[in-house]
């Protein structure tokens, strides 16, 4: 985004987590092995070890400035820690893609960021920025090579199926069976048709300059669509599902699904026909944090959706500090800041919060798992 300043099956995966659920759980052996052994057992198993408690929201990280608000999220000890886009800025101005590289490099250096990709399992995806170019959608000529860079950088493995289809759509479910969470991450990029830029001139409430597009305007693309409708087929408790522009949030022009109507529809009826419980939505991309809801109803979910918007790590856009905002639960947070999710499998609560560069927790909802089964 600019802001005013300007089929696979995920059926078992991975679930590395910390010394503490480690203890709650009564796997006294195992805490001695490290998360990363823990990460290789728990692949193998038919079980995942323990449920997950703690994730953590991460967008928008520009990879020259400095970043406190890591060394909060590693302190907060995340089992899964989700990267949901613009996680370098990297655009670039040609197939080279050097700029992009050296984001990426740069990027690289970062204590805090590489403790956090190192003993955990980490979720990333893009967003413009990290794809390489400003609000780029599918006619992006140089979509490939930005990908292997985000390949590379993230370590995903050669037989990871991220490696063979077109885009960076991925999902995995964690925890034992009564407490799976699964983490699904849609790429909104790689099959995304152009935006529908407003006459200029044209004042858009809000701020902004996309209109709403027509019908044909795609935001996944049929095989993405498809894969979804598999994920929210998988047996799950509890589904974050990452976008990394706002779905739920109205009241603005910029990226967002507010911006293809259609494809927003799409989305609940897919929930409703599919019949996937669980559903909370994350996203970044706003240089803001806030929190929204999207209530149930016959053109909308069939049961309310809730979604926290974190961003950015450490490039804040003070230029917004309010704007409308239909669906908004929270004011906004226009500072530096980081998404917290908590889950408290045996009070059936979701606790999701805007968290501030310093640790402190600014803007906060309760969800009740029962509410959204």
């Amino acid at each position: 985004m600019s802001t005013n300043r300007s089929r696979h099956n995920p059926a078992v995966a991975s679930a590395p987590i910390g010394r503490r659920s480690l203890i709650r759980a009564g796997a006294a052996g195992l805490a001695l092995a490290g998360t990363a052994r823990l990460l290789a057992a728990s692949a193998a198993s038919a079980t995942p070890v323990a449920p997950v408690s703690r994730v953590a929201l991460m967008s928008c990280i520009h990879q020259a400035r400095p970043a406190p608000a890591l060394d909060h999220v590693l302190a907060y000890d995340p089992q899964v820690a989700i990267f949901a886009g613009d996680n370098v800025y990297g655009d670039v101005t040609g197939p080279a893609m050097a700029e992009l590289a050296a984001a990426y490099d740069l990027a690289g250096t970062r204590p805090a960021l590489a403790a956090l990709r190192s003993n955990r399992a980490v979720m990333p995806i893009w967003d413009d920025h990290d794809y390489g170019i400003n609000d780029g959608g599918a006619d992006f000529p140089h979509k490939a090579a930005a990908k292997a860079l985000f390949l590379k950088f993230w370590q995903i493995e050669a037989g990871d199926p991220r490696w063979m289809r077109p885009g960076l759509h991925h999902a995995a479910v964690f925890g034992p069976e009564g407490r799976r969470l699964q983490v699904i991450l849609m790429d909104l990029r790689s099959f995304r048709t152009a935006l529908h830029p407003a006459p200029q001139g044209t004042a858009i409430p809000g701020g902004g300059r996309y209109l709403p597009a027509g019908p044909g305007a795609r935001m996944l693309g049929e095989d993405q669509w498809a894969w979804l409708a598999d994920c929210f087929r998988q047996p799950a408790e509890l589904r974050l599902v990452v976008s990394s522009v706002q779905l739920v949030a109205d009241g603005h022009g910029w990226e967002g699904w507010s911006r293809m109507p259609d494809e927003r529809a799409r989305f609940w009826r897919l929930i409703r026909d599919t019949g996937a419980g669980g559903v909370v939505l994350l996203s970044g991309d706003r240089h803001l944090g806030a929190i929204y809801r999207r209530a149930a109803g016959p053109d909308g979910p069939p049961y309310p959706v809730t979604e926290l918007t974190s961003s950015s790590v450490n490039l804040p856009n003070l230029a917004i500090v309010d704007e409308p905002g239909p669906n908004r639960l929270t004011p906004i947070w226009p500072l530096e800041n980081w998404g917290r999710i908590d889950i408290d499998w045996w009070a059936g609560t979701i606790d999701l919060a805007v968290v501030d560069a310093g640790g402190i927790p600014r803007r906060r909802v309760s969800v009740s798992i029962a509410g959204i089964a």
